[in-house]
């Protein structure tokens, strides 16, 4: 029972039928999380600044007003440092944007307050949110709650660190390549990284709109540490904002299935080998999915390596056209070397070519589209071995390869715009000590609501990690 554990211990769902109902208060849940914070972030460096008075403040309010309470009523949520919000510094952990203070919310703060979430803390990120891996020299590094053995994954790091070990219930993060599944399989959190248009998305702080492949590829989401308060917090994430265009108003809920959902399940490992670990975690979610009634097959998607290796060099080529200069002049010395490997591994496309393969990508997603009409869920490999250790990507060719290089599973989802969630099925148990092993699970446009009702299936098997990692840290 939720009641017999510590509060900052609960769900966000548990804290929101509590709050409603008034078991306890939103001032309480806030109090509860602030001593978690106080307690355990300065050994993870997670939240790197505190917003306890104004938590505090907001709480008090909350527990104040007669107005109908929310559907995230005194829910605990950290913000990473690369999202506008007001009178905070928007500095994606570059030192030289650090006095870059947001004259407003985001769309995805105001729609979380406007829901009853308190917003408790801003969480690290790496330089520019471009790594795997969360460090950076404003900062300093953000450690992963199962030990020192593990990098916490990025670019959402801090989220992810901070959800785990129990700084708030919900995380948000985002997304460009991996940055909400990277730390979601680092850190043993689950996540739904959102499909193209269903979170709007904006910096009021923004002086220049992004290139279009990051517009296209960078979504907005949370990490938790269950798939019910996805199903509980996204639908309030996802609230329409005028000052994104390209959001798309559907409801969270999308119509159900008659007869069983398919789903492909695949072991392609591109040719750099699956760890028995990550095989054993595919299979222990194929099980438990063909357990609860799903009809799982062995299928192999379309031209997934190429999708992958044209989506990571596509996106460097816009990088390198519009990002370039602000990376050499205010990047650190370690982020341009990692950068340099990038180009090396994944060559730029340029001019003519950069345009016909921007192109190229309603092939590859029409070609998904198709392949998802007959399988709506697709069961993948995240990493094709355990996560890396921290500073892993900065350890040249080798490092990159590990870190980036192979994870065209993570690639493929935001260049096609697919929704993709995340979640731990396997705990490995290694000479250097245990970990969470994440799978992937990919679905149709708009239906993150199927992916998450799967993960739902899933932990009904095999329950989340997060007790065991709380009986680790103490």
């Amino acid at each position: 029972m939720a009641d017999a554990a510590p509060l900052w211990q609960w769900s966000a769902s548990d804290i929101a039928g509590a709050a409603r109902d008034g078991t306890v208060t939103a001032s309480e849940v806030t109090e509860a999380a602030l001593a978690r914070m106080e307690a355990v972030n300065p050994g993870l460096n997670a939240v790197v600044e505190s917003l306890a008075d104004a938590a505090r403040a907001q709480a008090a309010a909350l527990d104040a007003s007669d107005a109908p309470k929310g559907p995230l009523h005194g829910v605990p949520v950290t913000i990473k440092i690369n999202v506008d919000q007001e009178g905070h510094a928007t500095s994606n952990g570059v030192v030289a944007f650090k006095d870059i203070i947001a004259p407003g919310d985001a769309p995805l703060v105001r729609n979380l307050k406007a829901a009853g979430a308190v917003v408790i803390g801003r969480t690290n990120t790496p330089e520019f949110s471009f790594r795997a891996d969360t460090d950076n020299p404003l900062f300093g590094r953000t450690y992963n709650p199962w030990g020192r053995h593990l990098s916490a994954g990025g670019s959402s790091g801090g989220a992810g660190a901070a959800v785990m070990a129990g700084i708030g219930a919900l995380a948000h993060g985002n997304d460009i390549g991996g940055s909400l599944r990277f730390p979601a399989s680092a850190n043993g959190a689950v996540t739904v990284k959102p499909g193209l248009g269903r979170v709007p998305a904006w910096n009021p702080s923004q002086t220049a709109e992004r290139g279009l492949l990051a517009q296209s590829m960078s979504v907005q989401g949370l990490i938790t540490r269950n798939a019910r308060d996805l199903h509980l917090s996204m639908p309030a994430l996802i609230a329409p904002d005028a000052h994104d265009p390209f959001h798309v108003p559907l409801p969270w809920r999308g119509p159900p299935f008659d007869g069983p959902v398919r789903v492909a399940v695949t072991r392609d490992d591109f040719g750099f080998g699956l760890h028995p670990d990550v095989a054993t975690a595919l299979d222990k979610a194929a099980g438990a999915l063909s357990d609860a009634g799903y009809a799982v097959e062995e299928v192999e998607p379309p031209l997934a390596r190429e999708t992958g290796e044209v989506a990571y060099r596509t996106l460097m080529g816009e990088v390198h056209a519009l990002l370039w200069d602000d990376i050499r002049t205010y990047g650190s010395e370690g982020l341009n070397a990692i950068f340099d490997e990038y180009f090396r591994q994944f060559p730029p496309y340029e001019g003519k070519e950069l345009l016909q393969m921007l192109a190229k990508r309603t092939h590859y997603t029409r070609l998904w589209s198709l392949f998802l009409e007959d399988y709506p869920l697709v069961l993948t490999p995240f990493m094709l071995k355990p996560f890396f250790t921290a500073n892993r990507d900065a350890e040249g060719a080798e490092g990159v390869r590990d870190a980036l290089g192979c994870a065209h599973w993570s690639f493929i989802m935001n260049f096609t715009g697919l929704p993709a969630g995340n979640l731990s099925t396997h705990v490995a148990e290694l000479t250097t000590g245990p970990q969470p092993i994440g799978v992937q699970i990919a679905g149709r446009r708009w239906r993150e609501d199927l992916i998450v009702d799967a993960m739902q299936a899933i932990e009904a098997r095999i329950p989340p990690v997060c007790d065991r990692l709380w009986g680790m840290m103490g």
